[in-house]
């Protein structure tokens, strides 16, 4: 039996809930199982052509999914009864929007190079959900740096220059080539892999018969 932390690999957008979900239900497992977690970022683009302004979140998921807008307001009241189990707020609005991610995949690269990636992660999904402010904006994703006291400077070096913007694309090409189509795929310790938000126990079940091992 392995006393290491287990590796957990997670293809995510940070405009994803059901990412923010599964992690927080994994976090949860981890905690039951008396089992720690190494969590690795990678990232996925949901939407790869938004425009730049976004796009209203409600008309969105009406237009993707061809549901109706009822589906789509319980989808979403759903999704905020699942979280508040999780301490998530989701802070839903008519006005809310979904936007392009590219640019806050870039910058959790340049997070990477500091060892910083899972704190930019996680204030990134607030920055979204819980704020309903725009990350794909730059000055969002550079106040958010500064929030976490990591040095605004380089970071927007890095994003004006598009220093990781080929490194991000491989990155992205390897899952998708891999055949990750849908978000969040977790990777355990390299032996198993999920596909969505699979639940407190099913995450305790993989990490315990991981650790067991």
């Amino acid at each position: 039996m392995t006393s290491d932390p287990i590796r957990v690999d997670v293809i995510s957008d940070v405009v994803c809930p059901w990412c923010i979900v599964g992690f927080r239900q994994l976090e949860q497992a981890s905690r039951n199982a008396g089992i720690q977690i190494e969590p690795y970022w990678h990232p996925f683009e949901l939407n790869p052509d938004m425009v730049p302004e976004g796009e209203n979140l409600k008309e969105h998921i009406m237009r993707k999914y061809g549901s109706t807008a009822k589906q789509s307001e319980d989808a979403r009241a759903h999704l905020s009864a699942v979280g508040a189990q999780l301490n998530i707020t989701f802070n839903w609005t008519e006005e809310s929007r979904i936007y392009n991610t590219f640019q806050a995949h870039q910058l959790l690269h340049w997070a990477s190079t500091i060892g910083q990636t899972h704190r930019l992660k996680l204030a990134l999904f607030d920055t979204y959900f819980t704020d309903g402010r725009d990350v794909s904006d730059e000055s969002v994703l550079l106040d958010v740096v500064a929030t976490l006291g990591l040095d605004v400077a380089t970071a927007q070096a890095a994003l004006d220059g598009q220093a990781y913007a080929q490194e991000v694309r491989k990155k992205q090409f390897f899952w998708t080539s891999r055949g990750v189509s849908g978000v969040p795929t977790m990777i355990f310790a390299a032996k198993q892999a999920t596909s969505g938000a699979q639940g407190v126990e099913t995450f305790t079940r993989i990490l315990t018969e991981i650790a067991g091992s």
